[in-house]
């Protein structure tokens, strides 16, 4: 054929990262087909959706097959009781969002990966490591991406600092892959550098619901985030909804580009290219923040950060240099000396058929490193221990 394509595509690399774990998976499946591999690389939830939320969705699909209860097409932002659910869930933590701030969509991933589709030529700071999705849209959309290093050094929750300019900055807290989470504080000073440069923040809260301590679960418990900030969320989770697929983005009125409003400009972008989210499935999430529905979901929470815990404490004792896992289902560990992070995947797949997710995946800044899940049931957990116990 002789048309243009979109010549950025041949700037990502050539393979989604966890599409190269899945095929090493595999490979070593054939090789070894009596092997049961533990997966502790994808962050996918692996306990059942909670029993009221299961028991609303079912009368949700009842509703579908009557005349007078049937719904079609769903709203293009959402429909209001899911988005005056989400409202009431910001209230927890003295946090106004009006409804119309609300556009409800299929996941975290999709919305920060579209909302590209508003700004022009900017230039995006991205922390490194980084969540493969913040860079790879960017890329796609021809924007100069610049690298905010998160290390060791500065507990891997970059700063703003005196040569980075007025652009649109990712933070993620609590963070993907590292598990670090930003203070109060540290958010505080996140606002100011972008009410004061004119730039705006993108934030994602995917993993709010994990933390423990004095942290801000949202960025619109700083004061002036309003007037600089988007927020991105997710119930796949919190609520255990990676494969029902529902999030949302809050968009404030009073956010402006110059003479732009980026909520208008999102609505619009929304209902020329989304459809919106099922009836069946906005209920389900609706019933996931009602007090027996957080009530289930914080219960597998819980069984989740008790396996971070366990595994943190087993590297603990080990010696093994790690962050992450009290406010956030990661960890992020050290390899072995002499390992690259691939290379130590490989060795834990073929040596105790566990698989991890290799830092260098993430960024430059993550080679040496892997990333642990704690998505997974007490027992692998108890077994991945034990089989690693042998190995390091």
């Amino acid at each position: 054929m002789r048309i243009n394509v979109n010549e950025n595509f041949h700037k990502l690399d050539n393979n989604y990262l966890f599409c190269e774990i899945s095929r090493r998976v595999k490979a070593c499946k054939e090789k070894k087909p009596e092997a049961k591999i533990i997966n502790l690389g994808i962050g996918d939830v692996t306990l059942p959706l909670g029993r009221s939320v299961i028991e609303t969705m079912k009368k949700a699909c009842d509703e579908q097959s009557k005349k007078d209860t049937f719904r079609g097409y769903s709203p293009d932002t959402g429909y209001d009781f899911l988005k005056n659910a989400i409202s009431n869930y910001y209230k927890k933590y003295g946090v106004s969002v009006d409804k119309e701030e609300i556009f409800i969509s299929d996941g975290a991933k999709s919305d920060i990966g579209n909302l590209t589709d508003l700004f022009g030529d900017n230039t995006v700071y991205i922390t490194d490591p980084v969540y493969p999705v913040y860079l790879d849209s960017n890329i796609m959309s021809s924007c100069k991406a610049v690298f905010m290093r998160a290390t060791e050094e500065n507990g891997f929750l970059p700063m703003p600092r005196a040569e980075y300019k007025t652009g649109i900055y990712y933070l993620c807290s609590p963070n993907n892959p590292t598990g670090a989470v930003y203070s109060r504080e540290k958010l505080d000073t996140w606002v100011k550098f972008a009410l004061e440069t004119g730039s705006l923040i993108i934030f994602d809260a995917a993993y709010e619901a994990f933390i423990k301590g004095d942290y801000p679960h949202s960025v619109y418990e700083i004061k002036g985030a309003k007037e600089c900030a988007i927020e991105v969320c997710s119930f796949s989770k919190t609520a255990g909804f990676t494969g029902i697929r529902c999030g949302y983005t809050v968009v404030p009125e009073k956010l402006n580009c110059e003479s732009y409003s980026l909520n208008k400009m999102w609505r619009r972008r929304q209902s020329t290219k989304f459809n919106g989210v099922s009836y069946i499935t906005q209920r389900g999430a609706e019933s996931a923040y009602s007090d027996e529905g957080v009530a289930e979901w914080r219960k597998n929470i819980d069984c989740y950060m008790k396996n971070a815990t366990r595994m943190a404490e087993f590297l603990k004792k080990r010696g093994i240099e790690y962050t992450g896992a009290y406010n956030a289902p990661y960890l992020w560990v050290k390899c072995p000396e002499g390992y690259g992070s691939w290379e130590f995947f490989d060795y834990l797949l073929e040596n105790c058929h566990v698989t991890v997710t290799p830092g260098a995946g993430f960024g430059k800044c993550g080679e040496g490193y892997f990333r642990i899940s704690s998505f997974c049931s007490p027992a692998d957990m108890s077994e991945a221990i034990k089989r690693l116990g042998t190995l390091l």
